[in-house]
């Protein structure tokens, strides 16, 4: 049964990192730049377009082109696109400008063009007045096209998820879950010790998946299988793409002041949701926001509308998984926190249709939870108690499914 950088040159498509021009000093460029209209300008030049974009500190760079309107596409590391509506483009030769945040840490400026152009030069000014510029000439549709649809730099793309199987369409095939062990790489998360966060839940999150496995009703993804670092928004369309049914991050945190001990099972809190849905339509690209609703020409208000609708529906089902999991957990007389269950503005649960929650395992800061956690035994037995409160709910959950189709 189904469970319901100064560089110049001619750049095409490229990555421009700022290695080249400031050496060592590339790594430390972390604060967020800001665009200065009153320096920057958008004219034409001969038949082609120049930008001189002035900004408050270089950043790392990259430009390209793209088709279907062609545009051109800028992305900076961190750059406050904010004032952008008092830059006026002085030709109409570029037509609609609009920025924002497409990923985490990355800022993608967007200019729809009149026609086919390719990049002619580039330069990011990097002395006391620091610009990117640009320069772009009329090319034929041909040239423009090849250009176009050349794919992304290696290693721009989201970090792979580990075991990723063919998504297949919610409502058949076995339930997907995907299992999100937090943090990793450069984030250890909570720390005691010689004893961290990412490596005690990536070890509970392995023996999870493989008694899940076990069952034979699901498929399993892990956003990561190993110590590496995966963007908070990333986790998201990790489980899109591999069509979650869903979604499960595994946290072990620690607390400087105060007490906590035992489990706590997090849903995103009713604040966040407004919040959660404006920073999904300026984060994502449109059509990672709603599986199956493409919305790559809705503007924001349509998306928002969607997401609300779909949130609607999921809102139910995620409470719902919630409170499997407290009962399962409890009923295997684990110990969990005098308040169980608890609400958080965290990335990992805005997505807007996947049922999804954050389960704290045990506090690092307590002794208790800490033995706890490492105890081969203790683990099996919470793997046990979040098995069966997931089986629990996918049956309710299917159950709830027929009724409304009925």
């Amino acid at each position: 049964m189904r469970y319901g950088g100064t560089m110049r040159g001619i750049v095409a498509v490229a990555l421009i990192w700022l290695a080249a021009g400031l050496g060592a000093a590339a790594q430390d460029l972390s604060a967020l730049a800001r665009l200065d209209p009153a320096a920057s300008s958008i004219r034409a030049e001969g038949a082609g377009i120049a930008f001189d974009l002035a900004i408050s500190q270089p950043v790392p760079w990259r430009v390209r082109v793209l088709a279907d309107p062609p545009r051109l596409v800028l992305d900076t590391r961190e750059v406050d696109w904010s004032a952008l509506d008092r830059l006026a483009p002085g030709t109409p030769r570029a037509r609609a400008l609009r920025a924002g945040v497409f990923r985490p840490g990355w800022s993608r400026l967007v200019m729809e063009l009149d026609g086919p152009y390719l990049v002619a030069s580039a330069e990011m000014a990097t002395g006391r007045a620091p610009a990117i510029r640009l320069r772009l000439d009329p090319a034929t549709p041909e040239a423009f096209a090849l250009r176009a649809a050349l794919p992304e730099p290696p290693g721009w793309a989201l970090p792979a998820p580990a075991d990723l199987p063919r998504a297949v369409p919610r409502g058949s095939g076995p339930l997907t879950i995907v299992l999100d062990p937090g943090h990793g790489g450069l984030d250890p998360g909570a720390e005691r010790g010689p004893v961290n966060e990412k490596t005690l839940v990536l070890q509970f999150v392995r023996e999870l998946k493989d008694l899940l496995v076990r069952d034979g009703r699901f498929v399993v993804v892990l956003t990561r299988n190993e110590d590496v670092f995966v963007p908070l928004e990333a986790r998201i369309s990790v489980a899109r793409a591999a069509g979650a049914d869903l979604l499960l991050s595994l946290h072990a945190d620690a607390l400087a002041e105060g007490e906590a001990v035992g489990a706590v099972v997090y849903t995103l809190s009713d604040a966040a949701n407004d919040a959660a849905s404006q920073a999904l339509a300026e984060r994502h690209d449109r059509d990672d926001l709603l599986a199956g609703v493409d919305l790559t020409d809705q503007d924001d208000l349509v998306s928002g509308v969607l997401m609300d609708m779909a949130r609607a529906e999921t809102d139910p089902r995620t409470d719902r998984l919630a409170a499997a999991l407290e009962a399962a957990i409890k009923a295997e007389g684990l110990t969990m926190h005098r308040q169980p269950r608890q609400q958080a503005g965290f990335s990992v649960l805005k997505s807007p249709d996947i049922p999804s929650v954050l389960l704290e395992l045990g506090f690092l800061s307590s002794s208790v939870d800490l033995e706890k956690l490492q105890d081969a035994a203790w683990r099996a037995q919470m793997a046990e108690a979040i098995w069966q409160g997931v089986v629990s709910w996918a049956e309710q959950d299917a159950a709830l499914s027929t009724l409304l189709r009925r």
